[in-house]
């Protein structure tokens, strides 16, 4: 019988290997992909901002409602990092890491996922009393 554990988010880290230097080294093509993986995940995007370095790579972040997306990618090494970090269960992190896979045309893809916000922790270390942790995607202020 397994344990399930009660978390606030979802942390997905996932390692993009072999992928097309044109396509990573491309800013406007990686922001566009990280907001349609975000979009495509369920998420609400509030903001996207993303850099690209001299002589190459690019980095960027998704602020989505229900937390962010990022990526660093080594274009010169055909690998780009992402993060996927998720709140509430409104928003599929592994959605958006398998849609970037595909975009990204990597030929090898390593993901795990990191648990974040153990309530039962959060409950212990509180420095009021805290009786129940709601898990929901903060979307005040958001249109």
């Amino acid at each position: 019988m397994g344990i399930e554990l009660s978390t606030l988010g979802r942390h997905v880290l996932i390692e993009f290997y072999g992928c097309p230097s044109d396509i990573i080294e491309n800013n406007k093509l990686i922001e566009k992909f990280m907001n349609e993986a975000a979009d495509y995940s369920g998420a609400t995007i509030v903001e996207s901002v993303f850099h690209h370095f001299n002589p190459y790579g690019v980095s960027g972040a998704v602020i989505i409602a229900e937390s962010h997306l990022t990526i660093h990618t080594w274009p010169e090494y055909g690998y780009a990092s992402v993060d996927v970090y998720t709140c509430g269960d409104s928003v599929s992190p592994w959605k958006a890491a398998d849609y970037l896979g595909i975009k990204l045309q990597a030929k090898k893809t390593e993901s795990f996922e990191v648990p974040r916000g153990m309530v039962d922790k959060i409950k212990q270390f509180a420095e009021r009393d805290i009786r129940e942790v709601q898990v929901k995607p903060a979307l005040e202020g958001v249109k």
